[in-house]
């Protein structure tokens, strides 16, 4: 935010470097039942269903066709998953297992998501990918998983990379309009919304435009940097993180509180356009005073596009006795 940059900083999860080798850590069969426990309610039914290879013939072919099947929930894709992955009572299959748990990762469940981050940190039915298996966990522990959580503390990486290609869907997500994004990272940004929900209201925004903003910076990635060093959900940069006195932008809270502030800000300035405040929060207000309106900037004028399809209102209230923008001043 606050700045005028590429657009690859708009709602993408970037690359990090390469973790830590992570050892392989055996879970109890204890574990893994305690972990099946309690399950978030699948997301959004429009996700893209995951195509299965065929399964081989055997008992493993039983278990996966099963989970499978027309309506298969996530507690049925795990179960069928462990026993593949386990061999117990079928076959073992780790690929079949790797797929099914793949699939219920896609539908917002926790346990599989640190499942299938703990089968790619191993290497476990298909090539080991540190980065994919950090982003994994990452998500899982954002649920309050704690197993994905000790994890993280092990790997010592920030989770900003890239999902396996099983959790992709048809259209590459940085491509995606923001509605989709919003859609597709609803485990994200369930957790998120809550956190937003709480907050907003202490700084007198709608919590619908806080959400908007932080589905197009960061995709409700925490570990989210842009090429510009904008950090975080709502993407703050240094100057304006310490504006608004945030001391660590990765911290979620902090960082949608500063998010949240200059955001209020620049409502008041603004006098409530909605749309000169998506311009500002993208280029600066600076540039929205030197245009008199949204500047003539490609990725900024997009950027007011995206805003304005997921949030629908034109105006805001904003707190009295602000000054006001130059730009808001008729010639």
């Amino acid at each position: 935010m606050h700045r005028y940059s590429s657009s690859a900083h708009i709602a993408h999860i970037p690359h990090i470097p390469h973790i830590p080798h992570i050892p392989h850590i055996p879970r109890s069969r204890q574990a893994r039942r305690a972990g099946l426990g309690a399950l978030p309610a699948a997301v959004m039914s429009c996700l893209l269903a995951l195509s299965l290879p065929a399964a081989a013939e055997s008992g493993a072919a039983s278990a996966a066709d099963a989970a499978a099947a027309t309506g298969a929930g996530v507690a049925e894709l795990l179960a069928s998953a462990a026993r593949l992955e386990h061999g117990e009572g079928v076959q073992r299959d780790l690929p079949q297992a790797l797929a099914l748990y793949c699939r219920a990762a896609r539908q917002g469940s926790a346990p599989a998501q640190y499942a299938l981050g703990w089968m790619l940190a191993n290497g476990r039915g298909a090539a080991r990918d540190d980065g994919a298996a950090s982003q994994l966990f990452a998500m899982a522990a954002a649920q309050g998983h704690p197993q994905a959580q000790a994890m993280l503390q092990l790997t010592n990486a920030a989770p900003s990379t890239p999902l396996p290609a099983c959790m992709l869907p048809d259209t590459p997500f940085a491509l995606m309009p923001p509605e989709q994004r919003v859609i597709y990272n609803q485990a994200a940004s369930k957790q998120i919304g809550a956190l937003v929900e709480m907050l907003a209201p202490q700084f007198d925004i709608d919590p619908r435009l806080a959400m908007a903003i932080i589905a197009i910076e960061s995709g409700f990635n925490t570990r989210a940097v842009s090429p510009r060093n904008a950090q975080g959900l709502m993407q703050l940069i240094p100057e304006t993180a310490e504006r608004f006195r945030v001391k660590d932008a990765f911290d979620a809270e902090q960082n949608i509180r500063g998010g949240l502030a200059y955001l209020r800000w620049l409502l008041g300035y603004f006098r409530g356009d909605v749309q000169l405040v998506a311009a500002a929060y993208n280029a600066g207000e600076k540039a929205v005073d030197q245009y008199k309106g949204v500047p003539p900037y490609a990725e900024t004028q997009e950027y007011v596009k995206r805003l304005g399809r997921l949030y629908k209102h034109a105006l805001h209230p904003y707190p009295a006795g602000a000054a006001a923008s130059g730009a808001l001043r008729k010639p």
